[in-house]
Formats: structure tokens, sequence, C-alpha cells
């Protein structure tokens, strides 16, 4: 497996995505490329590269000398889409591109930072074959932005810890791509039911009700798009899915540069595990669709309805969140998301009882010296 770094073609230096112009930016001599303009200048033809990405790119795997391919591949000649595993067989240990040191991870990332130069390090090989993604929407929020409406949010919370603000804590805000399975499917539905109007009027001291019956029956063609389910296991699904939902129409293709600068998890989640719940959502959900059509009516009863699956399509996509965690009391780890595209907030702050006591304290003291006050008044 290739661990790639993107290198800026005027300098050399390392090229990261940068949100806030939707371009590759070396932070060296401050050049920014569009994406079109990378893949102009993209290794011919027979030469290693990363997908479609485009740019000028170091791959660990196609060091002739052997010095940046994955170690067992350097030891016993194994295939280089290996890398080597630790003890636990957890985690997989690769060679950095730029300066030689090792990069460990686990066996589902798919992007990540160097420990020792820093340089933003991409692993083709998590990413590709039936593993590539269909789509990407890429960072529209950059590490500025996305901190300055955290303390914006925790600012708004009366009793967060003090260290919850300490630059340390603040720098661990991390911009990961997480992947999802999109769904979108055509059905052809129908329903049957009842309905009933009714009319009341008086005639002198005499009070008439009509109450008319009318058959009702609804036949649809329901197209329903970009339904999305988180496809990684360890992740907090509560918070991955709550900072939902995104823009999915403005996915772009994907090319493995947007991930350069940021961390990627692959899917460990296939799409039939989600095959059951997506066709009972989509069901219910065209069902609903055809209910609401029988409006106008004082009362409604569906006697029976049937939806039958004419098209599906499954898309595999990596969706952008600005990530937090924070260890409280106890061990208790809490967790902040920002959606990296339009700013959606998730998560929990943890609450500094010291501080929320004082302010109960000093509460309840006011209120009772208001009430003995009012007391001697009266």
């Amino acid at each position: 497996m290739a661990a790639i770094t993107y290198k800026c073609p005027n300098c050399g230096g390392e090229l990261t995505f940068d949100p806030s112009s939707q371009k590759y930016k070396c932070e060296y001599c401050m050049s920014k490329f569009t994406q079109e303009e990378l893949d102009a200048m993209a290794p011919k033809e027979g030469e290693e590269r990363a997908d479609n990405a485009g740019g000028s790119q170091t791959e660990s795997a196609s060091d002739p000398s052997g010095a940046g391919m994955p170690k067992d591949s350097q030891a016993d000649g194994s295939e280089s889409g290996a890398g080597k595993t630790d003890g636990a067989g957890s985690a997989m240990v690769y060679t950095c591109p730029s300066c030689g040191a090792e990069i460990v991870t686990d066996e589902t990332t798919a992007a990540t930072f160097c420990y020792y130069c820093h340089n933003p390090v991409v692993l083709s090989g998590r990413l590709s074959g039936e593993y590539m993604p269909n789509k990407v929407i890429p960072f529209a929020i950059d590490k500025k932005e996305a901190t300055k409406q955290f303390m914006e949010y925790v600012g708004r919370k009366k009793f967060v810890p003090k260290a919850f603000f300490n630059k340390s804590q603040i720098e661990k805000l991390s911009g990961v791509y997480f992947p999802y399975w999109q769904y979108s499917c055509q059905v052809d539905g129908e329903a049957d039911g009842e309905g009933t109007r009714t009319r009341v009027w008086r005639a002198g001291e005499t009070e008439y009700t009509e109450t008319s019956i009318y058959r009702l029956e609804r036949r649809g063609d329901i197209s329903l798009r970009n339904m999305t389910k988180n496809a990684l296991k360890k992740s907090d699904k509560a918070l991955v899915e709550g900072v939902q939902p995104y823009r999915i129409d403005e996915a772009k293709e994907f090319s493995m540069g947007y991930l350069s600068g940021f961390q990627a998890e692959k899917r460990d989640m296939e799409k039939s595990e989600f095959e059951v719940q997506m066709h009972q959502d989509a069901e219910e959900y065209s069902k609903r669709l055809l209910r609401d059509t029988m409006e106008g009516y004082s009362t409604v009863t569906v006697q029976s309805s049937h939806v039958e699956f004419r098209k599906e399509e499954w898309k595999y996509l990596l969706l952008p969140v600005w990530v937090l965690t924070y260890s409280g009391r106890n061990d208790k780890v809490y967790y902040y998301a920002l959606n990296g595209q339009n700013g959606n907030v998730c998560g929990k702050l943890p609450v500094d009882y010291g501080k929320l006591g004082i302010v109960s304290g000093i509460t309840a003291a006011v209120v009772f010296v208001i009430g003995l006050i009012g007391g001697y008044l009266l």
C-alpha cells in the first residue's frame, strides 16, 4: 500500500487542500492550484500515481530502494499492498515518504499526519478498488473558522470547565472525513382508503349532521434521493449523524488530493448491513407521502398500501466533520462535532459542577435574603 504525500510543483513543499479557497495550497511558497491544474501536472501514464488526484506525489511503495515500502514488504518480499501489523493485529505500520519515520494507523485510517515531520500522508490503498469512494464533499470550513464557531458555541454555555478553553485543548480540533453509504431509489406506490366529510346545520330547533363517505385511491411514482448511513463502526453514531444534513448535491467526484491535510476513515460496514433498514425507511416515507395527498377530508382511514422498488442506487462517499474530544471527570469522554460543509453542530459539553454549585449557592442566598426582607416588611 502506498503512503503518499502531495508535493508543490513550484518548491517541493507539502500540498494540502484549503477549504476556504477550494484549492490545493503550499504553506511554503503560498502557491495555490485547482484540481484541473494538478491533473494537468500529474505523472504520465506508466508512473505511479494516486488515482486521479493529480500533482507531484511521493509514494513510499514506489521507492526502488525499498526504504519507503511497508515494513513486511521489505523483509520477506510479500505483496506491497499490506503494511506491517502490530502484535494485536489492529494497527498497521507504514513509512513516511517525507522523513522516513514509521506511521502507525489502525485498520480503517485512510489519511493522517506524520507525528515527526507533521506532513499529511494519504494511504492510497485504503481507498482503492472496491473501497474507492464514488463521491466526496470537500471541507468548506477551515480550521480557523471551525475554531471560531466552536468558541462561540462554548461561550454560550455558562458552566463549561476552564480547561476547555485551553489552547492545547482547542488545538485538538481535527478535520476528519467519515465514510457513508448513500442510497437513492425509485418506487411505485399505491394506497387505498376511505375519507369522510361532515356537514352540520340547524333548522329551527333541530340540528342535522350529514356524513359523506368517499373511496380514496392514490398511485404514484416516488423518487427518494440521498438517504445516508454512517459506515464506520467505531464512530459515535449520535455525533456523526447529528451534524446532518449535508447538501449532497454539491458532492464532487472523488479525488485522493482532497484528503491531504485531513484525517480520513475507510468504511468497515457494507451496504448489505443497511439494506433492510433503508428499505423500511423508504417504504414508510413513501406510504406517508401517499397518505399526505389524501387531504381535504374530516377523517381519513388508510385501508391498504403497497410499495414496489423499481430502481435502487448505492454510492460510497466521504463527508467532512470537525471533531474534538475531551476527557472529563471519571474519565468520561465528551464529543463535539461540526459539519465541515455548513457548520451544523452536535455535541455534549462537560459541566463544571464546582462552578454550578457556587452559582446555585449564591442564587439560593439571594432568594433567602429577599424572603427575609419581604417577611420583615410584611
